[in-house]
């Protein structure tokens, strides 16, 4: 009978012109057991899937923040406090701590697995920055760019437009910690760093500088919670015995000691640990700037966060988050390391000549990370020089006013004094011995 009639049996699920799968895998070849593969592959294949925490807020997502009594939407911080207030029914109220609202401080020691709110997700590259919103009162359409700008003004009827929906694009984090500090008395703070380093700062510095040039800017963080285990082992000397032989120029100082081997084990907590999430500010290349200036002003009393509302950020700048948790694990890990390292001091202070720690090993339990934007007043500074000069800063802490900076200095003067200084104190040990 012709193959009109009795047409050939279906093709296996496979097969198909063009398609990958026309061979079908051999057997045996999968699935692939994880307990063939090395480890750190195995661990992260067998890890649980990150449990998520919607921070979002239902009644902002249309991108209008409106005053709870009159409904208005031309709303602003009061400067010095956490609190809102609208400029039309002069309103005041404070937002929703973000620790109370989705028990954020609670269950440190029972954290398992990975635990991400929703501005902490991972950012989708294909998501653009321009966010268009339709004002629900007049019907325009008005951009946001969120690279720049976080809150953007109908230009028709006026209302004030927040980007208030978490979009996975880094813009819009978990929560907010409020400036307290007014930009007078930044400018205060700065105008004294400086003036007591005018002296050996550089000329073009002095002539340029004006502290009414600083700006108020969010900088983004993660802000982790975590339970982990390390161990540290190494060697510690305890000095038994010091003399001295030779003279003149070859005497020389000997020691005995016994040695020791150590081996710790700590497990501890941590409750709002700060992660910068930006690459740029996490770049500590202190050959082209000073950005660990900013780790020198903390700590920020996270724990008044409130939940996020863009009408915090009217009229200040931020830096977007371009960091996902995986890419802050490792920095997160060495911190752990610190920590643990400084709670095991106190437990080697009877070896006298020193510990020395030879291997470290951690395992982190769990984690939870919350994006969080932190207040800082910032003022910059670029000293020209060879590959590409130096980016000097001076910051202020936006909640505790704690200053410190980068100045940049003529090296002549410095060389001078240390001299002067020098010189001197060769006549008075002269003088002293002399008498």
């Amino acid at each position: 009978m012709s193959n009109a009639t009795n047409p050939p049996p279906p093709a296996p699920p496979y097969a198909g012109p063009g398609s990958p799968q026309d061979v079908p895998p051999a057997p045996g070849s999968f699935p692939i057991d994880p307990a063939t593969l090395p480890e750190p592959i195995r661990d992260e294949l067998l890890a649980p899937d990150p449990v998520a925490i919607d921070t979002s807020a239902d009644e902002l997502k249309d991108g209008l923040n409106r005053c709870p009594k009159c409904g208005a939407t031309d709303i602003r911080q009061k400067p010095g406090t956490d609190l809102l207030i609208c400029l039309y029914c002069r309103n005041e109220w404070h937002g929703e701590g973000v620790e109370e609202a989705f028990g954020l401080g609670d269950g440190l020691d029972q954290l398992t697995g990975t635990v991400i709110a929703s501005g902490a997700r991972d950012i989708q590259a294909d998501v653009a920055s321009l966010m268009s919103f339709k004002c629900t009162a007049c019907g325009a359409e008005v951009t946001v760019n969120t690279e720049t700008a976080m809150t953007a003004r109908c230009h028709w009827c006026r209302h004030v437009f927040g980007v208030n929906e978490q979009v996975a694009n880094g813009a819009v984090p978990d929560a907010v910690l409020p400036f307290h500090i007014k930009k007078d008395d930044a400018v205060a703070r700065i105008r004294q760093f400086v003036d007591k380093r005018k002296m050996f700062a550089l000329k073009a510095f002095k002539e340029q500088f004006s502290p009414e040039n600083v700006i108020a800017v969010y900088l983004p963080y993660m802000i982790v919670d975590g339970k982990a285990s390390v161990d540290v082992a190494g060697k510690g000397e305890i000095e038994t015995r010091r003399y001295t032989q030779g003279s003149g120029d070859k005497k020389k100082t000997y020691y005995d000691a016994d040695v020791y081997q150590l081996d710790r084990h700590v497990d501890f907590t941590v409750d709002d640990l700060p992660l910068e999430s930006s690459t740029a500010r996490g770049n500590l290349d202190t050959r082209t700037n000073t950005n660990n200036i900013i780790n020198t002003i903390l700590p920020f009393d996270t724990k008044n966060a409130v939940k996020w509302n863009a009408s915090y950020l009217v009229g200040v700048t931020s830096e977007k988050r371009d960091s996902d948790v995986e890419k802050l694990r490792p920095r997160l890990e060495d911190q752990l390391l610190s920590i643990a390292r400084a709670q095991v001091e106190k437990s080697v202070s009877p070896y006298d000549r020193g510990v020395r720690w030879e291997q470290e090993g951690i395992s982190v339990h769990g984690t939870r990370w919350v994006s969080m934007y932190l207040p800082v007043w910032l003022y910059s500074y670029h000293q020209p020089g060879s590959n590409g000069g130096m980016l000097h800063y001076i910051a202020v802490n936006g909640r505790t006013g704690e200053t410190m900076g980068s100045v940049p200095v003529q090296q002549w003067k410095l060389l001078t004094a240390a001299l002067t200084v020098g010189t001197f104190l060769e006549v008075i040990a002269l003088w002293i011995v002399g008498n």
